[in-house]
């Protein structure tokens, strides 16, 4: 197998990639990239994380189906970084009830707690301090925004300690 051949062996690799996946129903692909010296790039995750077993798993049900005598590659496969943004809609349901902050694509911040996720965006929820509409001080109150996905920039797990 010739890696460069794009067509017919990224479809291979899909494929496989999506069968080793399969057999595990709480795992979801993340990013698929066929890099520059016939480098593989898997990056999965699952809705309650995922172990070294399950990557090592996933791992050779794709090296194991392709012929390194034809080409050889390497594989990696990789759990997606706390620091890195959100990238596919299950990421967002798996961190429901966490904080998030948001970079709009007008570039602004939002940042509040995951409340839910819906086909077309997202619910957050903080807490904010306003005027007392009458007298003087201020209150607490809780807002809420329901976002777009067309409208979010880049989302991020807030990492509290």
């Amino acid at each position: 197998m010739i890696i460069e051949d794009y067509n017919k062996d990224q479809y291979i690799i899909k494929n496989l990639v999506k069968d080793a996946i399969a057999e595990n129903s709480e795992l979801f692909l993340i990013d698929l990239q066929f890099l520059a010296d016939n480098k593989i790039f898997v990056e999965i995750d699952g809705d309650n994380g995922v172990s070294l077993d399950e990557c090592i798993r996933v791992s050779r049900g794709v090296e194991h189906n392709l012929d390194r005598e034809e080409e050889d590659f390497s594989l990696e496969v990789t759990t997606p970084d706390i620091a890195q943004p959100i990238k596919v809609t299950r990421q967002y349901i798996k961190n429901i009830n966490r904080v998030l902050t948001i970079r709009l694509k007008d570039n602004t911040r939002v940042e509040g707690m995951l409340k839910s996720v819906s086909e077309g965006g997202i619910e957050l929820e903080w807490k904010a301090r306003e005027p007392k509409p009458i007298g003087k001080g201020k209150i607490t109150i809780i807002k809420k925004a329901t976002i777009s996905f067309g409208d979010i920039a880049e989302a991020k797990v807030k990492i509290i300690f």
